[in-house]
């Protein structure tokens, strides 16, 4: 049984954020409260065992938010847009390649509530289904493979920056995953407009925009952040690079915060794509 998570938190600055998960089973219906490992050095080359991916992102309180853990990747689904809020993953060498192929089984995720994206909004509207976190990356095992189809993983994104500029973004990431032994990925919708359009019965909302944040604690830690528009996307790659610190306030979100601060402010205040080549 997947394993939902609900979040609350308070910071200094009288906003509300999460900061514990609460493990919720239908089952026993017990709350067992999971507080985010602390990482116990300053150094760059932080362990990667003090990372909770599960606490990797902290909401705003007013954000409607579900989580669910899966196989490959956890994520954060709104119940109003019908689209994840957020989708993160710890993606590894190891699991960059592997046996299986591309399941293609897309299908509604029972495990959020009604109404939820199905099939049929999407049939006959001129928006793909855009994976979040990518089949490519859970080659590894068939489960992991099948979960990234379920719809909760996906939101309405141009068939064109699909098959184009986030697939080459996916790629980087894969190649980074190699080159480094482990990388943290997130990645989600940016809606900035007050109205949305929306696709099917089930009034699933179109983003305006996509954002993925990358985080390397090997050797010298670095982070770098992507925001996409929802079109084609046919700029040079390293044009919609930006710190994490700009998509932070973009999004609202808040991003690593279980590092250090000396190297969460760091990694989050400089981006460019040429420390990843």
């Amino acid at each position: 049984m997947v394993s939902l998570y609900s979040y609350t938190e308070e910071k200094d600055k009288g906003e509300k954020y999460v900061v514990a998960l609460t493990q919720e089973t239908e089952e026993k219906g017990e709350k067992d409260i999971m507080s985010e490992k602390e990482v116990a050095t300053e150094r760059d080359d932080v362990d990667v065992d003090g990372i909770d991916v599960k606490g990797i992102v902290l909401l705003p309180s007013n954000v409607p938010s579900l989580f669910l853990s899966r196989t490959a990747y956890c994520l954060s689904y709104n119940k109003e847009t019908r689209c994840p809020n957020w989708v993160a993953w710890n993606l590894t060498a190891d699991h960059v390649d592997g046996e299986w192929g591309r399941s293609n089984d897309y299908r509604e995720d029972y495990k959020v509530p009604a109404p939820r994206a199905t099939n049929e909004d999407y049939r006959g509207s001129s928006w793909s289904r855009g994976h979040m976190c990518p089949a490519g990356d859970c080659k590894w095992d068939a489960n992991a493979m099948s979960e990234t189809f379920l719809l909760s993983n996906m939101c309405p994104q141009d068939r064109n920056l699909n098959s184009g500029l986030w697939n080459r973004i996916e790629m980087d990431c894969r190649k980074w995953a190699q080159r480094y032994g482990s990388v943290y990925i997130v990645c989600g919708p940016l809606l900035y407009n007050k109205e949305h359009e929306t696709i099917g019965m089930n009034k699933v909302v179109v983003p305006e925009a996509f954002f993925k944040v990358v985080l390397c604690l090997q050797g010298q830690s670095k982070a770098i952040g992507f925001i996409v528009k929802n079109n084609a996307g046919t700029k040079k790659k390293d044009q919609y690079v930006n710190t994490i610190d700009e998509v932070e306030r973009l999004t609202g979100y808040d991003f690593f915060s279980s590092l250090p601060d000396s190297i969460e402010e760091k990694v989050e205040a400089y981006s460019s794509l040429d420390d990843w080549r």
